[in-house]
Formats: C-alpha cells, structure tokens, sequence
C-alpha cells in the first residue's frame, strides 16, 4: 500500500489517552495515535494544536490517482489530520485570511483510501457518507466539525502557515498550519457514533 513522501512514521506514544480538562474541553494534539482517535467521542468538544494540513477538492483530486497508482503523495498523512478549507488571503499583519470550513461530503469519494493509508483526522462542516463512518471505524479515523461562518475568528489559532505542494491551486493549494487551541467538536468518531443523527434523535417528536 502507498505511503506519502516522507516515510518517517509520526512519533508518537501509542498508549496516550486524551482526557477532559477542567472546562470539559479535550486537548488534542497531532499527529493522532489509535489510541488519541479511541479517546474520543462524538460530542466531545475539542482544541486542537499542532499541524493541520489543508486540502480541499481540487487537491484531493490530484490525491486520487497517486492513491491508485501505489504512489507517494505530497505529504505524510499518517497520524495526520486534513482540515477541508481554502484560505483567504491574508490581511496586514494576520499570519492568515478566514480558515472556515468548506462541506466534507465533497471529500467523501477520497476519505477511505487516505484513512486506510493512515490518516487520522478529517475536519469540515456538515455529515459524511455511511462509507466514510464506516472507515473510520475500521482505521480508527475521527471526523471533526468546525464552525462555518466564523472563520476570521478560526483564523486567529493559526500561529505559522506554508504552503507544502500544488502552488498553482491558489487558495487551494495545501498548505501546512500550525496551530494552537483550534476549537473544534467530534461529529463522527471510530466507535460509529454521529453527532447529526444523535442530534436528531434527540429533538424528534
């Protein structure tokens, strides 16, 4: 199975366990082990620090022949998460434009293979497909929500950006953001668990 270019594995220790903090907010720190994916819940609010790569159609697109042909891709998806956004540009003295979320069911054709070469991590708005819920809970993969319309607010987590492949892509470039405390929430996580259909559940009459 095809691995991405760098094909250094993620240090990571594969017994840690993210707990709640005092506020009941969930640190969460990248790259994700199993265990990290396992930690979480659908619900649970999160912060994320560390690396989130961008990526969004076009890009993904790019993704899916690679992916087919056994070949490395830009960057090293595992333990990765890949947040579904194009970023603004940005304004004088801001590290970045608005970060908000673009719709994951655009993703939805590519999800399964990246989750099965190791991804951990996928970040939008709206619900997945039944395919990708079930990748998730067959690579241990997670499904955050971030909150749309609110990113200029988004863009104030974002400490360092780079762009790392597909430049020509504009906005849609991927592009490697550290963050620090990016406020997100679990939608659907590895145990089958979706926070729309909860949801739903919850106020039918």
């Amino acid at each position: 199975m095809g691995l991405s270019a760098d094909r250094t594995r993620p240090a990571r220790s594969p017994t840690r366990v993210i707990k709640a903090s005092p506020d009941g907010i969930k640190d969460v720190t990248t790259p994700l082990s199993d265990a990290d994916v396992e930690s979480l819940k659908s619900g649970d609010r999160v912060r994320i620090t560390g690396t989130l790569y961008t990526g969004r159609d076009a890009a993904h697109a790019r993704f899916l022949p690679l992916m087919d042909e056994d070949k490395p891709l830009p960057f090293d998806v595992r333990g990765q998460i890949i947040y579904y956004t194009g970023p603004s540009p940005a304004r004088p003295g801001m590290v970045i434009g608005s970060v908000g979320p673009t719709t994951g069911s655009r993703m939805d054709k590519y999800a399964p293979k990246l989750l099965a070469l190791g991804l951990k991590g996928m970040m939008g708005k709206g619900s997945r497909s039944m395919e990708v819920r079930a990748a998730l809970r067959k690579y241990k993969g997670v499904y955050f929500g971030a909150v749309g319309g609110a990113g200029a607010v988004l863009s104030r987590y974002v400490r360092k950006v780079e762009i790392v492949a597909y430049e020509d892509l504009g906005t849609e470039a991927i592009r490697r953001m550290e963050v620090e405390g990016f406020p997100a929430i679990v939608v659907n996580d590895c145990h089958g668990n979706d926070l729309y259909q909860e949801g739903m559940k919850a106020y039918a009459r």
